[in-house]
């Protein structure tokens, strides 16, 4: 059995990192970053698939107004620890999820004095 030529073993030189930047000092105090972060942060809900099915075939739309409030409100939800809510509008009905920040399905107001809802822990009045 053969064995081919054994070739020495090379060794490259290593290349250094460029050096660090210095940080800036930041100035904004922990208050002034958690709050931008939050304001930063993603503001709408998910939209179950059920939902926007219903919401194509009852042709409901919101306006970006409505919209952020519902959300504002959901998040209010969330931070009272709201598992599952209706959210009646003016001419709407929402069965949220504020813990999982998704609506679940979405209804005509005149829909909804016909139905009843259960495993809710909160409701949401806008008649705005």
């Amino acid at each position: 059995m053969a064995v081919g030529p054994i070739h020495p073993y090379v060794s490259y030189p290593r290349i250094k990192a460029p050096p660090a930047q210095p940080s800036k000092p930041t100035t904004q105090s922990f208050h002034q970053v958690f709050n931008e972060a939050v304001t930063q942060r993603e503001t709408t809900l998910k939209i179950s698939k059920h939902a926007a099915q219903r919401m194509a075939e009852r042709q409901i739309t919101f306006t970006p107004k409505e919209w952020e409030e519902i959300c504002q409100k959901v998040r209010e939800a969330k931070s009272m620890g709201i598992k599952e809510s209706l959210v009646v509008t003016k001419k709407e009905a929402l069965v949220v999820s504020p813990q999982n920040e998704t609506v679940i399905t979405v209804l005509h107001r005149h829909e909804a004095s016909k139905q009843i809802f259960s495993n809710i822990d909160g409701a949401i009045l806008l008649d705005s």
